[in-house]
C-alpha cells in the first residue's frame, strides 16, 4: 500500500512539473510569435520615461457627451474613461501587432493550446478609494460586462466556458471551443477587460449610471463634469501603478481637459485662440488654406506632415443591404462605377489622399493580385458560393482619369440587369415602376461635401439621392439600431485582426442592434473567414484567412470606398512636448504627451 502510494505521489509531482513547464508564468503574451520586451524591460520604446510631469491639456472633441459609463450601448461616453480613468488586467503595447504586458495582473500563466489562461492579480493594485482589487473583482467585472455590457463585450464574452477564482489574486479563465478550436486571443481579450469594482455597484443599476461615475483604478479622477460640454480630469497622485514599466512616460499632465464642441469650425477656433492645446487635422484644404493664422506664423504653434506606413483602416459609404433597393450587389456595383472620386480628390482634397482598394490597405493583410498558397486553400472550398471574380481579378476600384463616360455606362447595364431603367430622367423600377430614392445620413457636418458629391454623380443615373446631417444623439439612435439607407463609416483595424471581425461583418452580428456590421452582411463565407482569421495559429495563417476575408468582402461590393491620408497632419502649440514621429506607428497618444512648461 505504502509503495503505491509513494507512486501515485511521484506521478502527481511529474505531472506537476510537466504542466508547469507548459504553461510558465509570463509577463506578458503575444497571439503570435514572441513578446518584443523581456521580463526586466523598464518601458516601451517609443515612450519618453523621462517626460516631465505637470502643466494641464486642453483637447477639443467634436460631438457630445451624455454617460460616464464606456461598458454599457446606452448613451455616448466621454473619451478617456476607458484608457485613464479605468484599467484592464494586460496593457497593449504600442508598438507590437497584438503584445500585451502585466498591468493589474502582473504575470499570467496561459495555456499551450490557449484553452485556459490564469492571471495572477498585483497585491498592490488599488481602486480609487484604496481598496485592493481582487480576483473576485475581476470575476464579478466578467459576469457583469456579459450581462449588461456591449454587445462586442456580449460576443467575445460567451467564448468563456468556466471561471476558477483561485485565491485572492489568482484566477483562471477556462475557453469553449469553436469549431473544433481554441482561440489564441481570448487571453488577450480577457486581459484588455475592463475592470469595475464588486463594492462599488452594490444596489446600483449597471445599465442606467449615466452620468454617475462608477469607481475605477487609473491614473486620473473625475475633476469637473458639465454634462455635453465639458470634462476634465486630473492625475491622482496616489496611483498605485505609476511606476510599472507599462506606465513610464504615460499620464504626464495634471490635468486633462476634454472640451465639446458642436462643428470642426468652432473647434478649430478654440485652437486658433489656445483654448485648445493640439488638432489632428483631416481637412486637407483647411490645412492648405487656414494653418496660417498669427500664433502659427509667431512659431508658437508647430503644424508637421508626417509620413507614415501604418494601417489607414477603411473609409466608406455603406450600403445597408438590410434595404430592399440594396440587396442586389449589382445595384452596388454600379453606384461604385458612378462615383467620380478622382474629382472630388482632386477639387475638394487638394490630391491629398490616396483610393482604399482594400479594408487593410497599407498592410501586408490586404488581398493583391489573383489569391495564391493559404489564401486560395482557405477560399477553395467555397467557390461555388463566391463570385467568380474572387478567383479570376484583383480588385480594384474605377477610375475616372480618362473621364466618365465609360464607367457611366457600365453603371446603366449593371443596373438594367438588376431590374432598374432610366426613364423621363429618373431611374426606376422596371416591374413596379417606383423611383430609386433614399437617403445618406451624416453625423458631422464636414462630411456633406462628400456625401453631396456622390448625389451629384447619382443623379447622371437618375437616383435621386439626398443626404442630411443628423444632430448627434438622433444620428446614433439610427447607426445603433440599423436604421438608415447609407452611412459615412470608418473601420479601423490593428496589425493582428481577430474576434472584433465577426463583430464587422457576420451573420450573427448583422441582426445585433450595436455592432459595426452596418452593411447587414449575411454570408456563411464570411462567417467562415472570420473565425478563420479568429483562430489562426500563425502569423502566416493570419495574413491568408485576413486576405482571403478581405477579398471576399471587397467582390461582395458592400460600401463604396473612399481615401485615405499617407501622412498624418498635426498641429499643436509649442507648450507640448511629444515623443519622436514614428512612421510605422503614427501619431503619439495624447497619455504620452507632456507639458513643456510644466511648472505653470
Amino acid at each position: 500500500m505504502r509503495r503505491n502510494q509513494w507512486l501515485l505521489a511521484a506521478c502527481a509531482a511529474v505531472w506537476c512539473f510537466t504542466s508547469s513547464l507548459q504553461a510558465k508564468e509570463q509577463h506578458g503574451y503575444a497571439k503570435h510569435g514572441d513578446l518584443k520586451y523581456p521580463v526586466e524591460f523598464s518601458h516601451f520604446d517609443s515612450i519618453n520615461p523621462k517626460a516631465p510631469k505637470g502643466g494641464d491639456l486642453k483637447h477639443a472633441i467634436v460631438g457630445t457627451f451624455d454617460t460616464l459609463n464606456p461598458f454599457i450601448l446606452k448613451g455616448t461616453c466621454s473619451p478617456g474613461m476607458r484608457d485613464i480613468y479605468f484599467e484592464t488586467l494586460l496593457k497593449r503595447s504600442p508598438d507590437e501587432p497584438c503584445s500585451v504586458y502585466g498591468l493589474v495582473a502582473k504575470s499570467l500563466e496561459v495555456a499551450p493550446n490557449a484553452s485556459w489562461v490564469i492571471f495572477n492579480i498585483n497585491p498592490k493594485a488599488k481602486w480609487h478609494d484604496g481598496t485592493p482589487i481582487t480576483s473576485k473583482d475581476v470575476a464579478f467585472s466578467y459576469h457583469t460586462l456579459l450581462e449588461h455590457g456591449t454587445p462586442a463585450a456580449k460576443m467575445y464574452y460567451k467564448k468563456v466556458e468556466k471561471i476558477d477564482v483561485l485565491s485572492p489574486h489568482k484566477i483562471k479563465f477556462t475557453f469553449k471551443k469553436i469549431d473544433g478550436e481554441y482561440d489564441t486571443e481570448m487571453p488577450t481579450i480577457i486581459g484588455i477587460m475592463g475592470l469595475v469594482a464588486e463594492h462599488d455597484l452594490k444596489g446600483k443599476n449597471f445599465e442606467n449610471t449615466g452620468m454617475l461615475p462608477l469607481l475605477g483604478s487609473g491614473p486620473y479622477l473625475i475633476d469637473k463634469v458639465e454634462p455635453g460640454r465639458y470634462l476634465s480630469y486630473k492625475r491622482n497622485p496616489t496611483y498605485w501603478a505609476a511606476d510599472l514599466p507599462v506606465s513610464r512616460g504615460y499620464f504626464n499632465f495634471d490635468t486633462i481637459h476634454f472640451y465639446f464642441y458642436k462643428n470642426a469650425a468652432v473647434a478649430f477656433e478654440a485652437f486658433k485662440a489656445g483654448d485648445v492645446h493640439i488638432r489632428e487635422e483631416s481637412d486637407m484644404g483647411k490645412w492648405a488654406n487656414q494653418y496660417t493664422f498669427p500664433a502659427q506664423q509667431k512659431g508658437s504653434v508647430k503644424c508637421h506632415a508626417v509620413p507614415h506606413t501604418h494601417q489607414v483602416g477603411m473609409q466608406a459609404f455603406v450600403f445597408n443591404t438590410r434595404q430592399k433597393i440594396f440587396k442586389d450587389p449589382k445595384v452596388r456595383r454600379a453606384f461604385l462605377y458612378a462615383f467620380d472620386y478622382d474629382w472630388l480628390n482632386k477639387n475638394l482634397f487638394y490630391g491629398q489622399l490616396t483610393r482604399t482598394q482594400s479594408f487593410f490597405d497599407n498592410t501586408s493583410l490586404g488581398s493583391k493580385d489573383l489569391p495564391t498558397g493559404k489564401e486560395l486553400a482557405l477560399l477553395e472550398p467555397f467557390r461555388a458560393q463566391l463570385p467568380r471574380e474572387v478567383f479570376e481579378e484583383s480588385y480594384a476600384v474605377p477610375s475616372f482619369t480618362q473621364g466618365n463616360r465609360e464607367n457611366l455606362r457600365m453603371a446603366r447595364k449593371l443596373l438594367k440587369e438588376a431590374g432598374w431603367i432610366y426613364k423621363n430622367g429618373k431611374l426606376i423600377n422596371e416591374k413596379t415602376g417606383e423611383p430609386f430614392v433614399f437617403e445618406i445620413i451624416l453625423n458631422v457636418p464636414e462630411n456633406e461635401k462628400t456625401a453631396l458629391a456622390l448625389v451629384r454623380n447619382l443623379k447622371d443615373l437618375g437616383v435621386q439621392a439626398t443626404a442630411r446631417t443628423l444632430e448627434a444623439a438622433q444620428y446614433e439612435n439610427h447607426r445603433i439600431n440599423m436604421n438608415f439607407d447609407m452611412i459615412m463609416h470608418m473601420w479601423g483595424h490593428s496589425l493582428s485582426p481577430g474576434n472584433e471581425q465577426a463583430f464587422y461583418w457576420s451573420s450573427k452580428a448583422a441582426d445585433e442592434p450595436g455592432t459595426r456590421n452596418y452593411p447587414g452582411i449575411k454570408d456563411p463565407v464570411v462567417d467562415a473567414l472570420c473565425q478563420a482569421v479568429a483562430t489562426a495559429k500563425t502569423r502566416e495563417d493570419l495574413e491568408a484567412a485576413t486576405r482571403a476575408l478581405d477579398r471576399v468582402l471587397l467582390w461582395g461590393h458592400y460600401i463604396i470606398p473612399l481615401g485615405h491620408r499617407t501622412k498624418d497632419y498635426v498641429a499643436y502649440w509649442n507648450t507640448i512636448g511629444h515623443p519622436p514621429f514614428n512612421p510605422a506607428i503614427g501619431l503619439p497618444s495624447i497619455h504620452t504627451l507632456w507639458s513643456t512648461q510644466p511648472g505653470k
